[in-house]
């Protein structure tokens, strides 16, 4: 099912069950409250979308994670044997359609469309084997980053953490299969990345044993699991829009810092 988080006419968020064109309205947020309902619905089209997850303490990224796109960077950077893995904070979180703030540096800002594990309960030490009992569900995102700085500060936290750096959304699927998905990302309607989980050099499975065993994972943390390859660049008054076939579209516009 797909679970959103949303607000009306401004208030306070919910949370609902995506049923059609409504949304079955949750009593709480159903990662910690359940799926009670209150028995109201609301219409899609009243509904403002918000981030589907706040990460309670961490954006956990997976770096270099397709092959092409690792060889697309290979004159920079070589990924390991085993996971890459660096941190967002979650301050660097927003929502569908809202605003990718651009930062006045030098260089290009680059689009990186990932399908998105979100963390259902405490986790530590996982098992491979067991990675699916600690999954709530899955989520799009896109890890935006200012790839001349990347190079330039020789490690990535300035560059992939600015404020707006890590849209999530538009739902949580929390029936999905993911071993074989499209995802596609575009710029003002032009296709820009394209690839398949299936082509993941490191499985979720495996990412989720090796990232649980160097910290304990919480309800709500999120783990994006790599780009494909492409076209990265963006600019202010452009749009990003990443689609996973069974999630949806995250879509959201850009422009300069004031």
């Amino acid at each position: 099912m797909k679970i959103a988080r949303f607000s009306v006419g401004g208030g306070d968020p919910r949370y609902g069950i995506l049923d059609d064109d409504e949304y079955v309205v949750l009593t709480g947020d159903p990662m910690f409250s359940g799926f009670e309902t209150t028995g109201e619905r609301v219409p899609a089209a009243a509904a403002k979308l918000l981030a589907p997850v706040i990460p309670r303490s961490k954006v956990i990224c997976i770096g270099l994670n397709f092959a092409a796109h690792r060889d697309e960077v290979s004159n920079a950077l070589h990924g390991p044997e085993a996971p890459l893995v660096f941190l967002k904070p979650n301050t660097a979180v927003v929502g569908p359609g809202d605003t990718i703030q651009i930062p006045p540096v030098e260089g290009r800002i680059v689009h990186e469309g990932e399908l998105v594990v979100v963390i259902g309960k405490i986790a530590k030490r996982v098992k491979a084997a067991d990675y699916a009992d600690v999954i709530f569900g899955y989520t799009i995102g896109n890890d935006v980053s200012a790839r001349d700085q990347m190079f330039a500060d020789g490690q990535w936290a300035r560059a992939k953490g600015y404020d707006t750096f890590a849209p999530l959304g538009p739902v949580i699927e929390t029936e999905l299969d993911w071993g074989n998905l499209d995802i596609q990302t575009f710029v003002d309607g032009e296709p820009r990345r394209h690839g398949n989980t299936k082509d993941m050099l490191h499985k979720i499975p495996e990412i989720i044993e090796y990232v649980s065993d160097i910290w304990t994972l919480l309800p709500g943390d999120v783990i994006m699991t790599g780009t494909p390859a492409g076209l990265g660049g963006f600019v202010a008054g452009q749009t990003v829009d990443i689609t996973i076939e069974g999630i949806g579209t995250l879509s959201n516009p850009a422009q300069n810092r004031v």
